[in-house]
């Protein structure tokens, strides 16, 4: 590299001229060989300025490394390269520290040349070039097991891949009974109202003649009325809703509180159904204990007190959307459907909204089926509830499982144990739900 050096002219001492002492013994008719002597002098005499880096060493190799080797000594430069060269190991990105370094100005080493000039060498320019990279065993780093473990720890957090929401109504983009232009605005709407449409949690403290238990009985008895007639489901769900919500506005008493469920089947079979029960056959199946006038007085009294409000997001709605979000199979939905029914007959579960008890009953069923806990990002973005906000009614619906074929009410285990069912209240419970609680 050629380097610029200020002379003074014999006749002008305003005159420059440029230099190379790399050149020939002569130039202009006069000889260089005294002016580097007077150079390195004058450099010599300067005292604590540092001299300008006049000359770089480009002629030999052996200059080069011994220049590398005083650099690897240096304790100034060395901990530069171990923090250097951890960091491409584990990021191979630039960091700040290392472009604050690049931007410090260039240090310079001296040394002599063999006409005994002192010349200046460039340390960033010693190095080796680009094109051909300086090798790693030239500065061996020790890296400490922790170092090692963090840097698998970052590697491995890189790799992991978020789960992608799958899109469920992609596939009834032409199916106009699906509705995919606004069911999302559909299920935003049932949201809203559930909280409207759900019997108060705790009405049987109002009640002075009926409890608890007895409510059990009726639930259990109409799950088999409703297998008897072959009902649709939604019969089922909206029957067991109308009882609850005209229950916790009027007292009964017990006498009347068979009644109460046939009249609350018969007006969801004709909210529901195409072919509806005639009267008469509810008379018969509750063993002519009412008249058809008790029937018609109490079908009155109930569309009067719930204002003739049939029209409600019962768990139904939401488990037949949660379970194409699942993506499930036949199994899967009949042992949901399972779980939901067992839930019915159970008091406590009131306090869970239908949206809630529809999710918890899918990743119990999933849980029971494949025997750890799975509840993906699709289920969890269309249900609205995180797998934490589901394990108390999971657990609870699995103590109901396990115990279903055992006591009095085991209407709904008999029912889900037959070949039209694919006898799924056979299905081992999940106990590990239960276990984690305790």
């Amino acid at each position: 590299m050629n380097r610029m050096v200020v002379m003074s002219d014999e006749n002008n001492p305003n005159i420059t001229k440029p230099t190379n002492f790399q050149g020939g013994p002569e130039m202009g008719g006069r000889k260089f060989g005294h002016t580097r002597r007077a150079l390195s002098v004058i450099n010599q005499n300067l005292g604590g300025v540092q001299g300008y880096p006049c000359v770089v060493n480009k002629r030999g190799l052996s200059e080069k490394i011994e220049v590398c080797e005083k650099i690897q000594q240096d304790p100034v430069h060395r901990p530069i390269t171990r923090k250097f060269a951890a960091q491409i190991a584990s990021t191979q990105q630039p960091c700040p520290e290392a472009m604050q370094e690049a931007k410090k100005p260039k240090t310079s080493v001296s040394s002599t040349n063999e006409f005994g000039d002192c010349i200046f060498v460039d340390v960033e320019e010693s190095k080796t070039p680009l094109d051909h990279p300086e090798p790693m065993f030239l500065e061996e780093t020790e890296t400490s097991p922790n170092e090692i473990d963090q840097m698998e720890e970052v590697e491995m957090e890189d790799i992991v891949v978020e789960e992608p929401i799958v899109d469920i109504d992609s596939c009834d983009a032409k199916n106009p009974l699906a509705a995919v232009e606004y069911v999302e605005d559909l299920y935003a709407h049932y949201r809203k109202m559930e909280s409207f449409n759900c019997a108060l949690p705790n009405y049987m403290a109002q009640q002075f003649d009926i409890n608890e238990r007895m409510r059990a009985i009726l639930i259990d008895w109409l799950i088999e009325v409703h297998d008897k007639f072959d009902l649709m489901n939604e019969t089922l769900f909206l029957s067991v809703n109308l009882i609850d919500r005209f229950l916790s506005q009027q007292t009964m008493v017990r006498k009347k509180l068979q009644l109460v469920g046939l009249v609350a089947m018969l007006l969801a079979c004709k909210y529901e159904e195409v072919s509806v029960p005639v009267v008469g056959d509810l008379i018969l199946i509750s063993d002519k204990a009412y008249t058809r006038k008790d029937v018609l007085e109490m079908e009155s009294l109930m569309l009067n007190t719930l204002q003739f409000n049939m029209s409600v997001p019962t768990p139904y709605v939401f488990v037949r959307r949660f379970l194409k979000a699942a993506q499930s199979d036949k199994k899967l939905e009949l042992l949901s459907f399972f779980l939901i029914e067992l839930s019915f007959i159970e008091y406590e579960m009131l306090k869970f909204p239908p949206s809630l008890l529809a999710a918890a009953a899918i990743y119990t069923a999933q849980c029971t089926i494949h025997g750890f806990k799975q509840w993906s990002r699709t289920c969890q973005w269309h249900s609205g509830y995180s797998e934490d906000q589901l394990l108390e009614c999971a657990r609870l619906m699995s103590g109901f499982h396990q115990k279903a074929a055992t006591g009095k009410l085991t209407g709904v285990h008999r029912k889900y144990c037959t070949s039209k069912f694919g006898y799924i209240s056979k299905s081992e419970p999940a106990k590990f739900l239960i276990e984690t609680q305790l």
